[in-house]
Order: structure tokens, then C-alpha cells, then sequence
């Protein structure tokens, strides 16, 4: 433990813990509310700063088979998806940025009659649960998305999916922030969080700071937090592989995904392609970044053009690993029951979808106000009732 006070924060009304999309957007909601906050990151690349800028709505069915027993989780959290992607569209307005946000829907590819009927269950299911889906055949299929591969059958096209540029979502959300009167703990992990009868001590490596409330908005980073309080969050890192193309005519309108397979789609208003979806990556060394596997590489661009045959000519310009976190199939959102002036603020899959409206939600909560949606199947106290 340092001793000494932080040199940019010595005490402060809340600090935030995590600078992903989550983190950041909770502490701009804060500081609108003229409440002093401190945002704390150690600037490794993670989640938000790697995403490929997926807005999933619908579920999506490589979760659905890596973790079944998450299923009625993520379909407890479904109705959230699309207002997620409204309160994108109105972050966006709100800002008065360009996000490159395009609504256009997503389409998950079958192609086979097994994968088709799979999608078709799932639809119906998701129709009972609110969302606008429907399952496509191939001639439905190509009057509106000509470009996919022989082997393709047919599709689950989702109404309310899109995609945007996390670069420029990221960039503006951060202009706001400061505009707002965050104050920035930039390069710096937050060490051991110990509370205290008037609030917390954060340590970290530039002084300790202290805070009436803390939020953990680490993502996965938030269990090893939370532990050193006695909380349980079973919040566990999933490193992921990315790839993006040099830029090329406009091609792919959709959001595109697999009844079976990993692999993501979608072309930016650049024209560059990014090919994710989940082919592994892995942690490596004493500071666990998130670090390609060749192996993810070839088997992420062998299937994309595979799906979609015109874009195997396009080079790739840059390939990297973000990591997705994963719970329960829900997120973990609102105060900790078992320490007093703590919260949580994860989203569930598909983090970065959720992100502001996540943040919004706690922000609530923080603030006094009731949130919006219903928001106790989300609270950390599962836990510990579990």
C-alpha cells in the first residue's frame, strides 16, 4: 500500500472501476448528475477497446451451445437487447456524433436442414420472448443479401441488429466524459479496494484514493475485486479472435452470423470487413493480454470466405484479441447487498450491445431514481443467495 494520496484524486464521491464502454458511460451519467467521479482503467486492451462492433439482439447460438446452462439466463435478459441498441441510436443523437451506426438487421446463416430447423425453434421462442425475427430459404435469402455461398440454405434475419464503429463510439464517448468533468486514472490498476466506516481506499500504483462508492465495471477484472471484499462474482474472461479487411465496395449490408459455426461479419462505412464471431485467443504473459492464435486466424478467414466467397480476394490489414465476459447468461447490475456503497456493473453477453443502457440502469440506482426496466433478476446478491 502506497499511504500517500493519488496526485489527481484524493477523495472523491465515486470511483468507477473498469474504462470500458460501461464504466465510461456510468461515470458520464454520474458526473451529469453533478456527482464527482473518478475513472479508473490500467489501459489494457480488453473489451470495449477490442470490439468489433456487433449490436446483437437476437441469441446468439455459439453462447447457446458453449454454455446451455446460461440458456434461460440469456433469454431472462433478451427483452433488453433490442432497447439496447434503441439507447445506442439515442447515445448517438444525444452526442450529435457519428457512430457509423447502421440499423440494416442481422441474418444467421444456415446451411443445413438440421441448422434451418435449429433456427427455426429458436425464432419461435424468441417471437414468444418479444423480439422480430423471422427464418428466410435461400430464394427469400438472396433477394435481399445476394452475396452468400452455395452451401448457405437459408437464414434467421433479426429486424432490430445492426452494427456501428466502436473507434468512433469509443472516441466520442470519451470527449463527452471529460467534457463532463470526469477525471481520468489512465495506465493505473486498481489494487486491493478496502472499505472503511466513510467510504473506501483504493490502492493503486500512483497513491490510493478514496471514494464513498465504488463501482466495479471491470468486467472479469471485477471478481478478483470483488473476492478481496468477500463477494462472489463469477465474472470469467473469454479472449477472442479479430480480423479486419482493407477496404473494399460496399458488399455486405447485415450483421452476419452462424446457426453452428463461429464466425461474424459486417462491413464498416470505410468499406473494411471485420471477421470475428469467437474463434479462440489467449492470455498471455504476467499482465494476461489478450494475444491472436494462427490457428484462429486461418480457421476465422477460411470460414468467412467460405460463407461469403467475394470477399476472399480482400487482404487482411490487421488481426488482434479482445476478451468477452461471461456470467451466468445475465448481467450483474446494482448494489452489493453484503458491502454498503458498492455496486456492480457487468453486462451480460454481448457486453458492448449492453453497455450504455447497463450503465444507465445503475447510474439509476445510484442516484435514487427507479430504473427503467426491472433490474432485480440482475442483482449481485444471486450470489450469494446461490
Amino acid at each position: 500500500m502506497t499511504g500517500a494520496a493519488h496526485p489527481l484524486v484524493g477523495d472523491i464521491d465515486v470511483a468507477v472501476i473498469g474504462g470500458g464502454i460501461v464504466g465510461s458511460c456510468l461515470a458520464g451519467f454520474l458526473a451529469e448528475d453533478g456527482v464527482g467521479v473518478a475513472l479508473i482503467d490500467d489501459g489494457r486492451i480488453g473489451g470495449s477497446n477490442a470490439n468489433a462492433g456487433s449490436l446483437h439482439v437476437q441469441m446468439q447460438s455459439r453462447f447457446m451451445r458453449l454454455y446451455p446452462q446460461n440458456v434461460p439466463g440469456m433469454e431472462r435478459q433478451l427483452p433488453l437487447y433490442p432497447k439496447a441498441v434503441a439507447f445506442w441510436q439515442a447515445m448517438q443523437a444525444r452526442l450529435g456524433a457519428d457512430f457509423d451506426l447502421k440499423m440494416t438487421g442481422g441474418l444467421m446463416v444456415a446451411e443445413s436442414r438440421d441448422q434451418l430447423d435449429f433456427l427455426k425453434i429458436k425464432a419461435r421462442r424468441e417471437r414468444e420472448l418479444g423480439l422480430d425475427v423471422d427464418v428466410l430459404d435461400r430464394a427469400e435469402l438472396d433477394r435481399i443479401a445476394p452475396y452468400f455461398g452455395p452451401d448457405v440454405v437459408g437464414a434467421e434475419i433479426c429486424a432490430n441488429e445492426g452494427k456501428l464503429n466502436p473507434l468512433l463510439a469509443n472516441a466520442a464517448i470519451r470527449r463527452w466524459i471529460i467534457e463532463k468533468g470526469v477525471v481520468l486514472v489512465e495506465g493505473e490498476s486498481a489494487g486491493p479496494v478496502r472499505r472503511e466506516r466513510q467510504g473506501f481506499i483504493i490502492e493503486t500504483g500512483n497513491g490510493r484514493i478514496k471514494a464513498g462508492r465504488v463501482v466495479l465495471a471491470a468486467a472479469s477484472g471485477s471478481k478478483a475485486l470483488a473476492a478481496g471484499l468477500g463477494v462472489a462474482i463469477p465474472a470469467e474472461p473469454e479472449p477472442l479472435h479479430m480480423n479486419i479487411t482493407e477496404a473494399a465496395a460496399p458488399l455486405i449490408g447485415h450483421l452476419i452470423q452462424h446457426a453452428d459455426r463461429m464466425i461474424t461479419l459486417k462491413q464498416f462505412g470505410t468499406g473494411q470487413i471485420v471477421i470475428g464471431g469467437g474463434w479462440p485467443a489467449q492470455l498471455a504473459g504476467e499482465r494476461r493480454h489478450p494475444t491472436v492464435e494462427l490457428a484462429s486466424l486461418v480457421a476465422n478467414a477460411t470460414l468467412a470466405q467460405h460463407i461469403v466467397p467475394r470477399i476472399a480476394p480482400l487482404r487482411i490489414i490487421r488481426t488482434w484479441a479482445g476478451i468477452n465476459t461471461s456470467v451466468d447468461g445475465k448481467g450483474v447490475l446494482g448494489p452489493i447487498g453484503l458491502v454498503p456503497g458498492l455496486f456492480a456493473a457487468i453486462p451480460g453477453d454481448a457486453g458492448y450491445t449492453l453497455g450504455p443502457l447497463s450503465a444507465r440502469l445503475v447510474a439509476d440506482m445510484m442516484l435514487g431514481r427507479q430504473p427503467n426496466e426491472d433490474v432485480s433478476p440482475f442483482s449481485p446478491d444471486r450470489f450469494e443467495a446461490a
